[in-house]
């Protein structure tokens, strides 16, 4: 029997698909280790992002293919996940334990924009990764109510706080330390000045993704924002109708001009089916948010139903993804978050932590 070369395992290997990633397994740069011991084959492939049930599919994709030359008796694939720190704006630094922070945006309110956060950071809980979550908009906070959490975060120094946790995601909102029905009438400076305190004064720990829930909009509050937050992708949510599209591309433009890339577009209400008679219809127009990435070159990473159900359970304080964690909607979020988290693994990684500080000192 003739012995099996490492060239031969590359070819099978550039026969597999990476679903998230859209390229092969070696043009993804996946394969970590080969190991070949007579007809046995070792394969050793690690992820840059939380991909949950699809690294068993994976493993077994690879072992069925290897498997496939009569060369090979016997093939072992581990698949790992290991997530790494994403450079930010070359103007800030990362903050010190969250490796990648990713800012969800719409141009404008009323997209779903906060419920689409709320599940994607739960859809990257469920796939492995540790998760924050910060309501970034001071004027309507809404994730307390979502993720199902009430009452005062500690602060155990008198200077900074402990985020709230339910469902596994540190959470951290304005709407912690103030009453549900309070309106905050504060001006834009105001406004930014609690939000980075609310960044930098909680103990978020060691964290894969910190989700940012942005206010709506374009204005001076979102530019700062994106100025001061070291972001490593954004996401802009829209839903098919012309005039949330025209709004959703002001929120593109803006992150491109800070330099901060668009992991990708997500078109929420995206069809309605009826829950007497089945009949599906495209209430707020059809295929918008496709359009909209194609235009802008960005991808387009997925569409959620416009479905009372998601609505009214992250009104109850249990998003669908921990609602029911096996239906087609909890599905569909986690397409999209790993969609989102594997573009994000594919940009530049941050070193800056791999490399010493030089300290010139006079002797």
């Amino acid at each position: 029997m003739s012995e099996v070369t490492r060239d031969q395992v590359d070819a099978l290997l550039k026969e597999v698909q990476e679903r998230y990633l859209d390229k092969d397994l070696l043009a993804a740069n996946q394969v970590k280790d080969v190991d070949i011991k007579g007809d046995t084959v070792f394969v050793r492939i690690v992820q840059g992002y939380p991909s949950g049930d699809y690294r068993e599919e994976l493993a077994a994709e690879v072992k069925q293919k290897l498997e496939s030359d009569s060369a090979i008796a016997k093939a072992e694939v581990t698949v790992e996940q290991d997530v790494t720190a994403h450079t930010v704006q070359k103007s800030l630094k990362r903050i010190e334990g969250i490796k990648n922070i990713i800012a969800v945006a719409s141009g404008k309110g009323g997209v779903g924009k906060s419920t689409t956060s709320v599940n994607l950071a739960l859809a990257l809980v469920a796939d492995g990764a540790t998760v924050g979550m910060l309501d970034a908009d001071i004027y309507g906070p809404s994730q307390p109510r979502m993720m199902g959490l009430s009452g005062q975060p500690e602060s155990k120094d008198g200077r900074t706080l402990e985020p709230m946790v339910n469902y596994d995601v540190k959470t951290m909102s304005i709407g912690f330390l103030v009453e549900e029905d309070t309106p905050m009438i504060w001006r834009g400076p105001m406004v930014t000045q609690a939000l980075e305190q609310l960044l930098n004064d909680t103990n978020w720990g060691d964290l894969d993704y910190l989700i940012v829930d942005l206010p709506p909009g374009t204005g001076d509050t979102q530019l700062t924002l994106s100025q001061k937050i070291p972001v490593s992708g954004a996401v802009i949510v829209t839903t098919p109708q012309d005039i949330a599209l025209l709004d959703a591309r002001k929120g593109l433009k803006m992150f491109e001009k800070v330099e901060v890339p668009v992991l990708g577009v997500v078109e929420n209400m995206s069809i309605h089916i009826c829950s007497e008679c089945g009949h599906a219809e495209h209430i707020f127009g059809e295929g918008g948010g496709k359009r909209m990435a194609d235009e802008s070159d960005v991808d387009y990473l997925g569409a959620l139903p416009l479905d009372l159900t998601i609505c009214q359970q992250a009104d109850a304080g249990r998003p669908t993804v921990v609602a029911e964690p096996d239906s087609k909607n909890t599905e569909l979020y986690k397409e999209i978050s790993r969609r989102m988290s594997a573009r994000l693994a594919g940009k530049g990684k941050d070193y800056s932590t791999k490399f010493p500080n030089i300290v010139i000192q006079n002797t």
